[in-house]
């Protein structure tokens, strides 16, 4: 990934309202984040933190109402995202972005073959006629790894394993070979061996396609294998964000200290208790006016209940959204 290379997706102070009975959720408070050609961006948080929320929202797949778009831009190919119209968003939508759901069980339709669900895709965004497309979804069966790919095309999703269902969902994410695919928590269903099996296939097509990828998880162990700069949110917003590295090394804001806390450790006494953060997540209804983590952060001072903290800059590539400076150990002054 060329270091001066200009963003394949660019998302500036996005918002996103949910309409509710108890009054307005806002989900999404401000998000700005840029992806760059081959680089592979891991979003962490706890659920409820916005994560798939803010993916949802670039490309149109939040059911709306209750869901309104309600800011920003999301520039992709010298457009707008949010500014095109449907018909353009849906040729972008699993054509030059592919999106990877959440779990393989119920994202699959059970009543079409494998064959035709990938072959779909082919025939929209690709203009391929029937036996073009079912060369390349085999071709697409074989490269995620699933043997007997030609007789495997003519089964249903109920014939195939948790692991080999998330291959497929995988193979019809990568039909048409798109500039950047979003994967939401795609290993969070299966067991850990199929798992690290997943986490291989995308290296190896990470590294054969050249595609950029943002990985959604609430799993820190994963991010630290896979990603080469991580996004931590929390409350709809980004709390800090830093390359790998830099990000477990010197992590700055208290939630992602308190997340790398909780990794559980195969060293130290045995008795010794799982570490956990204490409180809940906010609600979130009606806008941000203070540090959504206040209540539960260890350093949260007077400040911290008046504003919603930007996000400083600390060096390396790294910002934390917090007034409270983890080098000096004491507030900031600006």
């Amino acid at each position: 990934m060329p270091d001066g290379a200009l963003p394949v997706l660019d998302v500036r102070d996005l918002k996103t309202v949910f309409k509710t009975r108890a009054g307005e959720v806002h989900a999404v408070n401000d998000v700005s984040f840029s992806l760059k050609p081959g680089e592979l961006l891991g979003v962490v948080g706890e659920s409820g933190s916005g994560k798939s929320v803010t993916m949802m929202s670039l490309l149109g797949l939040l059911p709306s109402p209750p869901a309104d778009v309600r800011g920003g831009t999301v520039g992709f190919g010298g457009k707008d995202l949010l500014r095109i119209d449907a018909e353009t968003l849906r040729s972008v939508r699993g054509g030059k972005i592919g999106f990877i759901f959440q779990d393989p069980m119920t994202s699959l339709n059970p009543v079409f073959t494998v064959g035709v669900q990938i072959m779909e895709p082919l025939r929209k965004h690709m203009g391929m006629n029937k036996r073009q497309a079912t060369a390349r979804a085999q071709e697409l069966l074989e490269l995620v790894g699933i043997p007997d790919a030609k007789r495997r095309l003519l089964d249903y999703p109920h014939q195939f394993s948790g692991g080999m269902r998330q291959r497929v969902m995988i193979a019809i994410a990568l039909a048409c070979d798109p500039q950047v695919l979003i994967a939401d928590e795609p290993t969070t269903a299966l067991d850990v061996t199929i798992q690290a099996q997943i986490l291989e296939l995308m290296k190896e097509l990470r590294s054969k396609l050249g595609m950029a990828v943002i990985w959604i998880t609430h799993d820190l162990g994963v991010i630290a294998g896979i990603a080469d700069r991580v996004m931590v949110m929390y409350g709809g917003q980004v709390v800090e964000h830093a390359p790998v590295h830099e990000l477990f090394g010197n992590p700055q804001h208290p939630y992602t200290r308190a997340l790398l806390k909780t990794i559980p450790t195969i060293h130290g006494e045995r008795a010794a208790r799982l570490t956990i953060i204490e409180g809940q997540p906010p609600l979130m209804v009606g806008p941000p006016t203070a540090c959504p983590f206040r209540d539960r952060c260890d350093v949260a001072f007077a400040r911290c209940a008046q504003e919603v903290p930007p996000r400083y800059d600390v060096g390396h590539g790294h910002d934390a959204a917090c007034f409270f400076d983890a080098n000096t150990g004491a507030p900031r002054d600006v």
